[in-house]
């Protein structure tokens, strides 16, 4: 192995489990590199700079005393969590342990290959920290190693990532063409559902299908993909991503190798393999750059094998902040105030994917304080936050929103979230919580937000209940941002005028831009989105036009009398602002009658 661990003239290295979860002081005292009494020195200085409100790390403390180096304090911590400190020579590492790791992999999580074992399949690699666990965890779920993890100097790991690992890695396409020349692979062709279950088990391990796998990841997750979508057809299998909104399809893998990618997903999200008539639902948990991610994995039996679709949550990108979800200043002002009320029911409607359960995440956010007892009932948990009690729909055992919100009502809450209204016996118990002092938030889907009323109404909720519960309703839609760095100006036709119901003359002095279309989007012209909305308050004579069971036509045009900015309208004002495109805009909004 291309380590040795001390170099000449270094005292020798102790073995890790004497150290382990020792305090650092105690670990650089075993290992040599300082005296009792330096460490009683610097704690005595670190009690002191705690109590003027600088809270400081033993280890840093040392440093800056010049009694330890960066390199001494790595190496105690390496021995508090258990691990080696080694240091590497790139030019004797193995070629089988290079080739173990694709170059996607070792990039993304920072390590350095030292050996690999083909026959247990036991990898070593290096971590620059002993933090890093996750990578240990996410190399035994994305590659099936068994992780024997040890600690090296950064720059020695950067080493070896330039040396072996600085090209651009493995394209798609060379990965397609290893795959449709592995003569082992090729042996499943034609085979269909005849595959017994121990040849699936070792072709969903097999290393070309575990690599092609982790390249489709990593890739859907660097550029930001939603949902990643496996796909099977009569004569071919095809994988696709979403990114903003849009599905793009990316070189498909051959066709006999279906059932040994599923598998491997459903061995990663923990699903039963041999079950191939049945959905099942899982998750995979991910850390790639230091960012949590979450894949939900949904699988559905279909006429020519089974589909799968993984929904890319990542949580460290997520924007839960009022402020940050694209909330224009009057906007954000008047959710601000409907959310601050004591009781009621605040709505947000739109489509699947249209960012409802981002705007009622980023507004729980703002209520959640110590003082405020929040309950959820979703399905699923999306996002998991600090300080919100929250739970999952069990269909299965019958644990619908109207039964968990019954239970909720008995759990003393203060503020609670349903999910979604889907039927009559949901929407009665959330207009019962509000009318005994809680403020309800939930989701519909509906066209926009005067819709919603009709759409109560027509569940069966009484017109007085509503008048008497419903603060606001939000209608949102997602628009995608036009490319930054290859956006440009550029005259719109008469035809795309006039889809947004515009006469030329009327647009002296406005400009339009849109994407020209580079690498950094894919050639799209667009990257990330933005949300517009529309939001409908509801004061008394909003509520009297309710009660009168006035059409949704009447109830728009009098929310826009007082000040209520329509989807269309909404997305106008980010048009004119260069955020997007009159393409986007017409694609996402309704002309209002």
């Amino acid at each position: 192995m291309a380590t040795s661990p001390s170099a000449p003239g270094e005292k020798p290295v102790l073995d890790p489990s004497e150290m382990k979860g020792r305090r650092i002081g105690r670990v650089l005292t075993k290992l040599g590199r300082v005296t009792r009494e330096q460490v009683h020195e610097a704690l005595a200085l670190q009690k002191t700079r705690l109590q003027k409100g600088q809270a400081v790390l033993l280890g840093q403390i040392l440093i800056e005393s010049g009694a330890v180096t960066a390199a001494d304090v790595l190496e105690a911590l390496a021995g508090q969590a258990g691990m080696r400190m080694v240091r590497i020579d790139a030019d004797a590492i193995p070629k089988e342990a290079i080739d173990a790791v694709p170059a996607e992999t070792a990039n993304t999580y920072q390590i350095a290959p030292l050996a690999f074992e083909p026959r247990t399949r036991t990898i070593t690699v290096a971590l620059k920290s002993p933090d890093n666990f996750r990578a240990v965890d996410d190399l035994k779920l994305l590659m099936g190693f068994r992780v024997d993890a040890v600690v090296a100097p950064s720059d020695q790991i950067d080493a070896v990532l330039r040396k072996y690992y600085s090209g651009e890695g493995t394209s798609m396409l060379k990965m397609m063409e290893e795959l449709g020349s592995d003569q082992k692979l090729a042996q499943l062709r034609g085979r269909g559902d005849s595959i017994d279950l121990e040849d699936l088990a070792t072709a969903a391990e097999d290393n070309k299908v575990v690599r092609l796998l982790n390249l489709v990841l990593l890739q859907a997750i660097k550029d930001k993909a939603s949902d990643i979508h496996f796909e099977p057809f009569e004569s071919e299998f095809k994988m696709r991503y979403r990114i903003d909104g849009v599905l793009y399809e990316m070189v498909p893998p051959p066709i006999h190798l279906a059932m040994p990618i599923v598998s491997r997903i459903k061995v990663m999200a923990n699903l039963d393999i041999a079950e191939r008539r049945l959905p099942q639902d899982g998750r995979i948990e991910l850390t790639v750059g230091n960012a949590p991610i979450d894949l939900r994995v949904a699988v559905l039996p279909t006429m020519f094998g089974e589909s799968v679709v993984m929904r890319v949550l990542d949580r460290g990108n997520v924007q839960l902040s009022l402020d940050r979800i694209g909330l224009r200043d009057d906007e954000l002002q008047t959710v601000r105030d409907v959310i601050r009320r004591p009781n009621g029911i605040v709505v947000v409607t739109g489509p699947t994917g249209s960012g409802k359960t981002t705007t009622l995440y980023a507004a729980l956010n703002e209520l959640n304080e110590p003082s405020t007892k929040i309950l959820t009932a979703e399905d699923p948990v999306e996002y998991d936050i600090d300080g919100l009690v929250q739970c999952q729909v069990n269909t299965e055992q019958e644990l619908t929103f109207a039964r968990l919100l019954r239970s909720f009502l008995r759990q003393d809450p203060d503020i609670i979230l349903v999910g979604e209204v889907r039927d009559l016996e949901t929407a009665q118990i959330a207009v019962q919580a509000s009318l005994t002092g809680h403020l309800v938030f939930t989701t519909l889907h509906t066209n926009d937000a005067p819709s919603s009323i009709l759409r109560l109404l027509d569940l069966g909720v009484e017109s007085f209940l509503l008048t008497a519960t419903i603060e606001a309703i939000i209608a949102q839609r997602l628009v995608r941002r036009i490319c930054l760095p290859c956006k440009e100006e550029y005259v719109p036709t008469d035809e795309e005028l006039m889809e947004l119901q515009i006469r030329r003359g009327e647009m002296e002095g406005r400009t339009f831009h849109r994407g020209r279309g580079c690498d950094t989007c894919n050639r799209t012209g667009f990257r990330g989105r933005r949300a517009l909305f529309e939001i409908m308050k509801m004061d008394d004579r909003m509520r009297e036009l309710v009660m009168e069971q006035a059409s949704t036509n009447v109830l728009r045009a009098e929310a826009r009398k007082r000040g209520m900015r329509t989807l269309r309208e909404s997305g106008l004002l980010s048009i004119f602002e260069g955020q997007t495109t009159i393409d986007e805009v017409v694609r996402e909004t309704i002309v209002e009658e």
